[in-house]
């Protein structure tokens, strides 16, 4: 089975990975059916976790390999890798302006994009479905590069990569559909909702992958544009969630737990990387 997936094409592994990781938040919806309220600590921890998660993730997965490669292409390195973490960066920061989303925890007054009318739960699906983008792209560039063989790059890493993102992705899933239960809507309306966020990850995988396989020099831009996109996303809106509290705007208490979450989040996803790439 194991040697059958390595020898899929690199978009169709790619497209069972965000599948996957789509998987693992509709699984983290799906908690709905059991609670219609979450712990505000649990759910710190749990944001701070994918926090850590995704910046481990961008190093070692994403960054590293993007230096290596542009190093053997004949590339100014540090120049490529730069240009395509900040394009990453700038890229999301863009959309974050232009598409209408509501951040956890927060007033609907307090909707970033352009101004709209939009229901609240739309909001705040758009905010998870944000952040879903760069994960996609990750997965699907991170099997483009192992299907080059570069050095940092394999298809064991960027399993590995899909499992961390899948691992952060369960409490996305809760972030949105529990929220919404709380605001009456039914447990299969709220679950719906709450794996629709993830659906934009196989698109973005199977675009990624498509995009890196087609031109080899690409790539270490490519893999630097994922990092940079994500952590965009982290310090943007994961941290700023984990440590509020809902309808406030200051630095909740259990701040410290949303760090105890991250050290965990980013340690597991390094070993991951480590020991199975």
């Amino acid at each position: 089975m194991v040697s059958f997936f390595y020898n899929l094409s690199p978009i169709v592994q790619a497209l069972i990975g965000t599948l996957f990781t789509w998987g693992v938040t509709a699984l983290g919806a799906s908690l709905v059916f059991f609670f219609k309220t979450i712990n505000k600590k649990m759910l710190n921890a749990m944001l701070g976790f994918a926090a850590g998660v995704m910046v481990a993730a961008s190093f070692w997965s994403l960054l590293n390999p993007a230096i290596i490669l542009s190093e053997e292409l004949g590339h100014i390195s540090w120049l490529t890798v730069s240009v395509g973490f900040l394009s990453g960066g700038f890229f999301i920061f863009l959309i974050d302006k232009l598409l209408p989303h509501l951040h956890l925890g927060l007033k609907t007054d307090n909707a970033e994009g352009i101004k709209t009318s939009w229901q609240r739960s739309i909001l705040l699906v758009l905010s998870i479905t944000l952040h879903n983008i760069p994960e996609g792209l990750a997965v699907g560039v991170s099997f483009g590069a192992a299907a080059f063989g570069i050095p940092g790059a394999s298809v064991t890493s960027a399993v590995a990569l899909a499992i961390g993102i899948g691992l952060q992705n369960f409490p996305e899933g809760a972030a949105v559909s529990i929220p919404l239960r709380r605001e009456g809507f039914s447990r299969k309306k709220a679950f719906f909702y709450g794996q629709a966020s993830g659906i934009v990850e196989p698109i973005a995988g199977v675009l990624g992958v498509i995009g890196v396989v087609s031109m080899r020099n690409f790539l270490p831009f490519a893999l630097a544009f994922a990092a940079g996109a994500m952590i965009f996303v982290v310090v943007e809106e994961l941290i700023p969630e984990a440590q509020l509290n809902e309808g406030e705007t200051s630095k909740s208490k259990s701040a410290d737990i949303a760090t105890i979450g991250f050290m965990i989040g980013f340690t597991i996803m390094m070993v991951l990387d480590v020991a199975l790439g």
